[in-house]
């Protein structure tokens, strides 16, 4: 990338996961200027972006909004009529990744493990008993997740059949509608980031995450000492392996670019399950792309600089 280009870093909005994205904005901010780019911070104002882009000189965007604008394909949009080049996935793959629902609707048509699951919709919640239906479907544990949140906001690993109605409840605060999954457990929760490199996708080193909590909610992925993440995981090539190729299978199956994070869970034989795929993967202190970066001596500043590289044009 020319160094003499202005980058507008977009960060923050008005979705749930807001102050994570300022932190990840400013941290890839700071190491953009020291990797001697001019950087124009911009917190995204949705229904005056187009003036911001124009004040702001911005001649190529570098997208740190997680969730709502920022990942679902609506930022990106913008972008694309304005002719501005913009990092990471476009329109449609992150519509896609955003929404838990066409994911898995894209994972299950293209052969890609993934566990178990069933759509719930907010709008039918008084015309069905929707614990019933779970009931008939499912063992306990499962897991009820919002149908279009990040960070693990509004989700629940219910195992006592009377917390299933909150579990829904809680997941439809924050979304349309709850997917509910298979709990799948034995052999640890990983993620797999990956980067487009050279029209290639690298795979980098895989992460195990071992949370100081039930599961890795909000609080363990954004605290310091939340969770241990063992980079390279400790896991038989085998297994490795298997992970990397179900995770670059997803990614080329959503239609990902530039940098993206695979959330996989292993049973007790090993077999990977792809829960989602994250195109704004966050760039925080505690975040997952930058210690797997840093396994293979990425710097954050040089990682940054890939995926700035590795921008739409």
């Amino acid at each position: 990338m020319d160094k003499k280009k202005i980058i507008g870093l977009v960060m923050g909005g008005p979705s749930a996961e807001s102050n994570i994205s300022l932190i990840t904005g400013r941290s890839i901010a700071i190491a953009l200027r020291d990797k001697g780019y001019t950087v124009k911070e911009i917190e995204l104002d949705p229904y005056n972006f187009q003036e911001q882009l124009k004040q702001s000189g911005a001649q190529v965007v570098f997208n740190a909004v997680h969730g709502m604008y920022g990942e679902d394909g609506r930022l990106q949009s913008v972008l694309e009529m304005l002719g501005m080049p913009y990092t990471g996935s476009g329109v449609c793959a992150s519509a896609i990744a955003m929404d838990k629902f066409a994911t898995k609707r894209v994972l299950l048509g293209s052969g890609i493990p993934t566990p178990k699951s069933l759509f719930l919709y907010r709008k039918d919640k008084n015309r069905e008993d929707q614990v019933a239906r779970l009931k008939q479907v499912f063992h306990l544990p499962v897991v009820v997740k919002p149908a279009d949140q990040g960070s693990s906001l509004g989700m629940s690993i219910v195992k006592d059949e009377a917390e299933l109605g909150a579990a829904l409840d809680l997941a439809y605060t924050y979304s349309y509608g709850a997917l509910v999954e298979a709990y799948i457990s034995g052999g640890g929760e990983t993620t797999v980031c990956m980067l487009e490199r050279n029209g290639k996708v690298e795979v980098l080193p895989i992460i195990l995450i071992r949370p100081h909590a039930e599961y890795y909610d909000y609080k363990a992925k954004y605290t310091a000492g939340g969770a241990d993440h063992l980079c390279p995981a400790p896991l038989p090539e085998k297994i490795l392996q298997h992970l990397s190729e179900i995770s670059v299978a997803a990614y080329k199956a959503i239609g990902c670019s530039g940098v993206a994070r695979a959330d996989c869970m292993l049973d007790e034989e090993g077999r990977g399950y792809v829960l989602e795929m994250n195109t704004v993967p966050g760039m925080t202190p505690t975040s997952l792309v930058p210690d797997a970066a840093a396994a293979v001596g990425i710097t954050f500043g040089d990682l940054c600089e890939l995926i700035l590289n590795a921008a739409h044009r």
